[in-house]
């Protein structure tokens, strides 16, 4: 899992690598042919975009540095951890719902995701199947059993997703 994430992180660093080199300044060298840079949208937009693609270089790099020191051998085979994938059954509605754990900096999650940080991921970390999550909200107190464990040991690509 880790070295999928990597393998996509740069993939993404290398086209905004490739765009913030080749393709940006050759847009800011049109603009700049076009005269007046004070009223040129076409130049200001260039600008824009080369500031958002270095800041997006910037957590790109500061994300790998981070996968970069992650040591496997230090994430529990047998409960919940880094990069788990967990079926729970809630225990009031009656519904699974599916989550996976992802870093706590993650910053586009995709659909089940948690980070570690948050107070689910919080919540069911250290825990195996067949425990009691209690997750404690404003409201209410949600109480969650673990039905399925799937560790960054065990997944598949199909997991990851």
């Amino acid at each position: 899992m880790i070295e999928a994430l990597k393998a996509k992180l740069n993939e993404e660093a290398d086209k905004l690598r490739l765009e913030l080199n080749v393709t940006l300044p050759a847009e800011i060298r049109r603009a700049v042919e076009m005269g007046d840079l004070r009223e040129n949208s076409e130049y200001k937009a260039a600008l824009e975009r080369q500031r958002l693609v270095k800041a997006r270089l910037g957590q790109l790099g500061e994300r790998l540095a981070k996968l970069q020191t992650i040591d496997l051998e230090q994430i529990a085979r047998d409960a919940v951890g880094l990069g788990s994938k967990i079926v729970v059954f809630d225990q009031e509605t009656k519904v699974e719902e599916t989550y996976h754990l992802v870093f706590g900096d993650a910053l586009e999650l995709e659909d089940h995701h948690v980070t570690m940080s948050s107070p689910i991921g919080r919540s069911m970390l250290g825990k195996k199947v067949g425990d009691l999550v209690l997750l404690k909200l404003p409201a209410r107190t949600r109480k969650l059993t673990i039905k399925t464990l799937i560790t960054i040991h065990d997944a598949t690509p199909d997991d990851l997703g």
